[in-house]
């Protein structure tokens, strides 16, 4: 069949996107939800407390991105040796993945446990949300360690369209969080009430949890990711180290810079309505799990057009990109029109908001509905395609023209030299968003990314 006759949609290919989009979205979901039960619980204490976690949740994506940014140049690699067959250069690139992931989250725990108070009082300046988001950065700042650990695998299991595994362990990670919560938090079971310090200790103690189980299981199996003394030995050479690298550091630092710049948008809003930061802390882990499956289906794009990037077969990839962004678009849509319809129900959830805050917060919803779509078309193009072809650098500047040139300067100019509403300043974080469809579309069909990553450079 020829590239003119075949269907836009390929079942085959939606099929299996879908088999490794799903455990990849539930997987999203659960981390999402960590914050997301964190934010219900200790909700129920007061709304200092429920911007402190806001606050350092954020500081906490804004890591755990880092972490994710440094595990994305391991996953472009770990597809694209397991597209070609190569598996010793497979479990090797998964080791060096696990290694560097680690070191990436050993930089942020030491930050957070040495800065968090200045980083709190970055987007607020109240002294008791201070001290909240303070305590619980320093504690949960280890739990990047677990979630460092885990991602290096789920690398490796994603490739090999095996991510359910890491998700069932996910599931159990979430599960002990939300027990331990209850357990610290409040008091129960002859446990110190720890409040909002409680929801870090339970974070901690069910990512050692997660990653311990997951371990176990994985070597217990002798399964293909479990790699031995000897692949991580043979797999800290400079030339691995220097290609996981050169692929790393741009991701991971696109990550950090376009998550900072979400903590910027954050403090603009917190210091234009304080209000407004609270409402933003509940709003931000629905939005999050709202978009997990669009991410599920993003980095299931990246492994499949990975995979056949590394086979040489660049005339699927080129036709599987474009599958993807029209069915990611379409998702968005109907997850945008759910999530309108459940608003009333969502937003029950939060009881201890005030009249003003539960207002804004409503305003807050409408706007994340419409940014749902508005994501769709870069999330696909960026996460899901450019970067499996290894087109770093183009995402890297990219996202820095769009947030920090355009977006940002857009949003603080609303806020504070025309002060506008808060509502309104929120609804203009789209427009970094516009800029990245119009990038990404053009980058995309130039076909520049096309690239082979296992024979452009062996190492």
């Amino acid at each position: 069949m020829t590239a003119h006759s075949r269907p836009f949609f390929d079942p085959v290919f939606l099929k299996r996107l879908l088999l490794i989009a799903v455990p990849i979205a539930l997987q999203t979901m659960m981390f999402s939800s960590r914050s997301l039960v964190d934010i219900l619980m200790v909700g129920q204490l007061s709304e200092a407390d429920v911007a402190a976690i806001g606050i350092a949740g954020k500081a906490m994506f804004v890591s755990s991105l880092l972490i994710l940014g440094a595990m994305t140049g391991g996953s472009m690699l770990v597809a694209q040796y397991w597209g070609a067959g190569d598996r010793q250069g497979f479990r090797e690139k998964t080791a060096l993945t696990v290694t560097l992931t680690n070191a990436t989250a050993a930089l942020s725990a030491f930050v957070f446990w040495a800065y968090a108070d200045v980083i709190v009082g970055f987007a607020s300046d109240n002294p008791t949300v201070i001290a909240l988001g303070q305590d619980y950065l320093q504690i949960a700042g280890l739990s990047l360690f677990c979630l460092a650990s885990v991602s290096g695998l789920a690398a490796g299991l994603r490739a090999m369209h095996k991510p359910g595994i890491s998700t069932f362990f996910s599931g159990v990670g979430i599960s002990v969080n939300v027990v331990l919560n209850w357990v610290f938090i409040f008091g129960n079971l002859g446990a110190p009430e720890l409040g909002s310090k409680g929801a870090a200790v339970a974070t901690v103690l069910s990512g050692i949890v997660e990653v311990t189980a997951l371990y176990a299981y994985l070597y217990h199996r002798q399964h293909l990711v479990a790699f031995s003394f000897s692949d991580w030995k043979a797999s800290l050479t400079l030339v691995a180290v220097k290609r996981f690298l050169s692929l790393s550091l741009p991701t991971a630092f696109n990550f950090l810079m376009w998550s900072s710049g979400l903590f910027v948008y954050h403090a603009i809003i917190g210091h234009v309505n304080e209000a407004g930061l609270a409402a933003i802390a509940v709003i931000t882990p629905v939005e999050s799990l709202s978009l997990s499956f669009l991410i599920g289906t993003a980095n299931a794009a990246a492994v499949l057009v990975g995979n056949n990037l590394g086979a040489q077969q660049t005339d699927t990839a080129y036709h599987q990109a474009w599958q993807v962004a029209m069915f990611n678009f379409i998702a968005g849509v109907a997850i945008a029109c759910v999530m309108l319809m459940i608003q009333p129900w969502v937003l029950s959830f939060f009881p201890a908001l005030t009249g003003e805050t539960a207002q804004i917060t409503a305003y807050f919803y409408w706007a994340m509905c419409a940014l749902i779509i508005v994501k769709t078309i870069p999330m696909a193009m960026i996460v899901g395609v450019l970067r499996a072809g290894g087109d770093v650098r183009y995402c890297l500047g990219q996202d820095f023209v769009a947030q920090w040139l355009i977006g940002i300067p857009v949003v603080l100019t609303a806020a504070v030299v025309f002060e506008w509403p808060v509502y309104w300043v929120y609804v203009l974080l789209g427009v970094e968003e516009v800029v990245k469809w119009v990038g990404s579309l053009i980058r995309v069909k130039s076909g520049v990314w096309l690239n082979n990553l296992v024979n452009d450079g062996q190492g």
